[in-house]
């Protein structure tokens, strides 16, 4: 799919977001509202995803912890995130609001070129990752990552990987691991589907060779012995995840899908240090400590400088992928 498809296709779905932008800005309480008396969570997705998953964790473990009075999550979808980030940048001074952002609308923001970037919020906070798996039928030839790999060095094009939307995590990903081994990631036959549930169905028909996808989304297929999972892109194996990371395996693909929290632009130092404090105050909560086990996150907890450093070494090297898989 060429760019200009791609930014038809954020064209066509822009409208949809007005309806939450209506939703947001019905939530202001005559401008006068604090973070501690009301805070809105923006999810900028559809209900049922994962951005929309991480927003009610968190919006449970604030009332869990009594943390705000009233706690709402507002849905602006499509196109990776970048149209809830296109309102959310014009809410300027707005203390009583988050936005969720992560991993995936790093890639989003380069393929869009839609000239609002993570450089027109506030990224506050980096709190969990979720990690890829490359997966292959159960009745699938190869038993192990070097098998797949030697099979996809031979034959790039016909060795087919189902996968979300173009320019997302497990995008990202294929192309990683591709120029790592050998292979130039415009090359990769890399299927782009738009949830997970029809690139499962690929791969259990034969349709595709292959899938990266979130492990959590695969999980219950690889233990039923549906799916075989070869590797995980995270740095180390994930606890009680019999699966090697591709980096032990030789391949030095490590990849997070981060999620994290971004305040809105103009907001004062002081109304942004309040959301940090509160942000930091629900994360100790049991709720938020059950929620990254009941959801395989890791605790990747980063503010300030630090997290500055991170969002600009990824927005580095997503731009370097996305360039090396031509989009």
């Amino acid at each position: 799919m060429s760019s200009r498809t791609v930014r038809r296709a954020i064209l066509g779905v822009a409208a949809a977001g007005v309806v939450g932008l209506a939703l947001v800005n019905a939530a202001a309480d005559g401008g006068e509202a604090t973070a501690r008396s009301k805070l809105v969570l923006m999810a900028p997705a559809a209900p049922g995803g994962g951005w929309d998953g991480f927003a009610r964790e968190s919006q449970q473990a604030i009332k869990s912890g009594g943390i705000s009075n009233n706690v709402q999550v507002v849905n602006v979808p499509g196109a990776g995130g970048t149209i809830g980030l296109g309102q959310f940048a014009q809410m300027d001074g707005r203390s009583d609001m988050l936005m969720v952002t992560g991993g995936v609308m790093v890639g989003a923001v380069e393929l869009a070129d839609s000239g609002t970037t993570l450089d027109d919020v506030e990224p506050v906070a980096r709190l969990a990752d979720d990690f890829a798996a490359l997966v292959v039928p159960a009745s699938s030839p190869y038993q192990t990552l070097d098998e797949f790999i030697e099979a996809w060095r031979k034959d790039p094009g016909g060795t087919s990987i189902a996968g979300g939307s173009l320019g997302s995590i497990d995008h990202l990903l294929t192309g990683l691991v591709a120029e790592e081994i050998g292979i130039d990631p415009k090359q990769a036959n890399y299927i782009a589907y738009s949830g997970g549930g029809e690139a499962l169905t690929s791969m259990l028909s034969g349709t595709t060779v292959a899938g990266i996808s979130g492990y959590n989304e695969v999980a219950d297929q690889v233990e039923a012995g549906m799916l075989r999972a070869l590797a995980v892109s995270s740095e180390e194996r994930l606890p009680g995840v019999d699966v090697p990371t591709f980096k032990e395996q030789g391949v030095d693909a490590v990849m997070a899908n981060w999620r994290g929290l971004a305040a809105a632009p103009g907001v004062s130092e002081a109304d942004e240090q309040e959301l940090l404090e509160i942000i930091d105050e629900y994360r100790q909560t049991e709720h938020w400590q059950d929620a990254l086990e009941r959801n395989a996150w890791t605790d990747s907890y980063m503010t300030g400088e630090e997290f500055d450093a991170f969002l600009a070494e990824e927005t580095a090297r997503t731009q370097d992928i996305v360039e090396g898989l031509g989009l």
